[in-house]
């Protein structure tokens, strides 16, 4: 079963930091695009950050200059670095990566488990 592990998330004042992490299962074996993507309260999911397999990347413009996200292939993690947060970052941040897995056939989206991030005093 492929599996993303996301860590990283918790509770942060305005303007504090917080990095977050997430892992690929053995079973992927080919990893395209990462992606974070963030759903606030009461609101749909959006795309925060992506990265493609060679390294080029984009966000959204509400993060933009704040936020970095990187990736290690060896390691199959992606990595988000949030600075100067503020309170309207508060979301459920997920991981989602497009690639191959052991035995399967093309390539497919996974989508990790979610982890909080609140930014509040």
């Amino acid at each position: 079963q492929v599996q993303l592990v996301e860590s990283g998330g918790g509770l942060v004042q305005p303007g504090g930091s917080l990095r977050l992490s997430c892992t690929a299962s053995r079973i992927i074996n080919t990893i395209y695009a990462m992606t974070w993507y963030r759903q606030p309260p009461g609101n749909e999911r959006e795309l925060v950050a992506r990265i493609s397999n060679l390294g080029s990347t984009n966000y959204a413009d509400s993060v933009k200059g704040r936020f970095t996200i990187s990736r290690d292939n060896a390691k199959k993690m992606v990595f988000l670095q949030m600075n100067s947060l503020k309170p309207e970052d508060t979301a459920v941040y997920y991981c989602n990566i497009f690639g191959t897995r052991v035995g399967g056939t093309g390539a497919s989206q996974y989508w990790g488990q979610g982890t909080q991030v609140t930014v509040s005093s």
